[in-house]
């Protein structure tokens, strides 16, 4: 038996603990990120998990404090309904320990403290979306991130080599996926390392510039 968002303790008492969900994390879904760190183009969807605990809302992301360097990577975030189509969108960074990851993966080591450290996953305020996942890829969305004032990552979704619908249909064949879950999509190009006193400003826009989802942070 089952039970989400909550914990047994003892025969009768059930203790609620908040929103239990996945963060399925997909990677190079954009030709050219892929092609920047001198990775292959898969040819079906890869994906990673973080833990919903790697959720961060509100405040500065923590530079200083982190055993490593922290790279940005800026992503459309789908939050999955009932039917486990999108229920709202939103804009991320799936921030990645460059330095660690590329370690582990030297030593065929799989690559969790990479990416699944604490604040890794910052996520702007989600926005219902009616449509489907191909709508999104449909020409109409693009993703921004500047920091200190200088766009470092933009992109059209509709550039994806790996979309948001391919994603979804890969996952359904193996994963628990359920309701409530997060699915990133993947970053474009530019991602780089973030630095004590950097300003983030991250976006989901739509191609005449209505701001859908919006994110402003700092680095410290």
């Amino acid at each position: 038996m089952v039970f989400d968002s909550c914990l047994w303790v003892g025969i009768d008492v059930l203790v609620l603990v908040g929103v239990i969900m996945a963060l399925w994390c997909a990677i190079r879904t954009f030709a050219k990120h892929a092609t920047e760190l001198g990775n292959q183009q898969p040819a079906e969807p890869v994906f990673f998990v973080k833990p919903n605990n790697c959720l961060q809302r509100t405040g500065p992301i923590q530079v200083s404090t982190h055993p490593g360097s922290v790279h940005h990577e800026v992503e459309c975030v789908i939050r999955l309904g009932n039917n486990l189509q999108p229920e709202a969108v939103a804009i991320g960074l799936d921030l990645t320990d460059r330095d660690t990851q590329s370690q582990l993966r030297s030593e065929q080591l799989p690559w969790t403290r990479g990416k699944c450290f604490r604040g890794s996953a910052v996520v702007g305020g989600f926005v219902a979306f009616d449509g489907e996942f191909n709508d999104l890829v449909a020409g109409g969305y693009v993703i921004n991130l500047s920091v200190n004032g200088i766009i470092k990552q933009t992109s059209n979704l509709s550039s994806m080599s790996i979309g948001p619908k391919q994603q979804m249909d890969s996952l359904l064949e193996w994963a628990p996926v359920v309701a409530g879950d997060y699915l990133f999509t993947g970053t474009p190009a530019g991602v780089a390392q973030l630095l004590v006193g950097d300003e983030l400003i991250a976006t989901l826009e739509t191609t005449d510039g209505k701001i859908i989802s919006q994110l402003a942070t700092i680095c410290q």
